[in-house]
């Protein structure tokens, strides 16, 4: 990489790390500038998924206060993400890349429309929660949709946070910044994961994920902050425009 595509990978590093703590779908940012400075799509991905665990970390780090208390739903729904997860990064080892060339294109527009549709996913969040129909731990429900949810998560993490909260929101009674900080926590464990797959048979590239491990452990905390008291208005569109430029390019190349 030249020094300008380091910089800008770092700093995607650090927008991704903010934008995963305090919204989620970090990786519409990472993703296609790693796509950009040219590493294969498999590749990016890989080292995308390694080098946003620090960042993972240090946003539940900054969100551990809401994290009080939920120790016991923590070990039972990571543990259903540790599955799902682990599921995700074998499909994406075993799939040809011709499978994952098509299916990304429709994952990451999967993740757009969440994007865009989460103001109005979290208003019905909150009516549910007012009308008390939430349940305590989520039950089968919730552990199985978690489970299938890491299976994409660790393919593809593009807005996997989104996916978590619309879930547990329906089926918790949880207020939204407890859902966002636990929605940080089962992240962490499918990036953990993944990684732990990755790094014994994947390609993937060291700089790049040097890169983006310090910016996002920087962003991560940051976006804790950021989370408890700043809309996601300006970051949602970001999103949105960074990860349509990401489908342009993977259908164009």
């Amino acid at each position: 990489m030249t020094l300008l595509e380091m910089m800008a990978v770092f700093a995607a590093g650090v927008s991704a790390g903010a934008v995963n703590t305090a919204v989620g779908s970090g990786t519409l940012i990472t993703f296609p500038v790693l796509l950009a400075v040219g590493l294969p799509p498999v590749t990016a991905v890989v080292s995308n998924a390694l080098g946003l665990i620090p960042g993972s970390i240090s946003g539940v780090v900054g969100y551990r206060r809401e994290l009080r208390g939920m120790r016991r739903l923590i070990m039972k729904l990571s543990l259903a993400c540790a599955f799902g997860g682990l599921g995700g990064a074998v499909l994406l080892l075993t799939l040809p890349e011709s499978a994952f060339d098509g299916i990304v294109p429709i994952l990451v527009g999967f993740a757009l429309v969440l994007v865009i549709l989460q103001p109005r996913l979290s208003k019905r969040l909150r009516e549910r929660h007012h009308e008390g129909t939430a349940r305590r731990d989520g039950g089968i429900l919730l552990f199985g949709g978690l489970m299938l949810a890491s299976v994409y998560g660790g393919y593809f993490a593009a807005a996997q946070g989104i996916i978590y909260v619309s879930m547990m929101g329906i089926l918790l009674n949880e207020t939204l910044q407890r859902l966002n900080a636990l929605k940080n926590v089962l992240a962490a464990v499918v990036n953990a994961v993944a990684a732990a797959v990755f790094l014994f048979v994947a390609d993937y590239n060291w700089t790049a994920v040097a890169l983006i491990a310090v910016g996002s452990a920087l962003g991560g905390y940051a976006g804790a902050s950021v989370g408890r008291r700043f809309s996601p208005t300006v970051l949602r569109l970001l999103i949105v425009a960074v990860g349509s430029v990401a489908i342009v390019h993977l259908l164009v190349n």
